[in-house]
């Protein structure tokens, strides 16, 4: 019964060591920053941030779609793989016309990472033309 319980307990072992190199196999995304605060912008002003990212993961990286929450955000982002330990740029530009106030325009990035969706965002305060 003793040979048993030692069995087990080494086939447990070995499927959680398993389970773990393949959680950690594949692309994985780290950015630099995940979200720039621009404060007051005035309304109609246009900003932008070129996010930093890295695939600290063990194969390429591929983003397959980048996503905003509107229209006034406008993603672009690399269409090639990205290779283990390679960087590249996710650029952002938000356009606040027809916006006020407090503003969180989130960017949604699908990809082929162990964390399939990451997001970033710009924050700003869009406060009124002064005439």
């Amino acid at each position: 019964m003793k040979k048993l319980g030692l069995l087990f307990t080494v086939f447990a072992l070995v499927f959680a060591f398993n389970a773990n190199a393949q959680e950690q196999s594949g692309a994985a995304i780290t950015f630099k920053e995940k979200s720039i605060d621009f404060g007051d912008i005035t309304q109609g002003d246009k900003v932008e941030h070129t996010f930093q990212l890295t695939n600290t993961g063990s194969t390429p990286l591929i983003i397959s779609n980048v996503a905003a929450t509107c229209g006034c955000t406008v993603p672009s982002w690399p269409k090639e793989p990205i290779a283990p330990g390679k960087t590249s740029e996710i650029k952002v530009s938000f356009n606040s016309a027809g916006k006020m106030g407090k503003q969180n325009s989130v960017v949604r990035i699908y990809s082929n990472a162990s964390e399939p969706i990451e997001k970033v965002s710009l924050i700003s305060n869009v406060l009124p033309k002064t005439k």
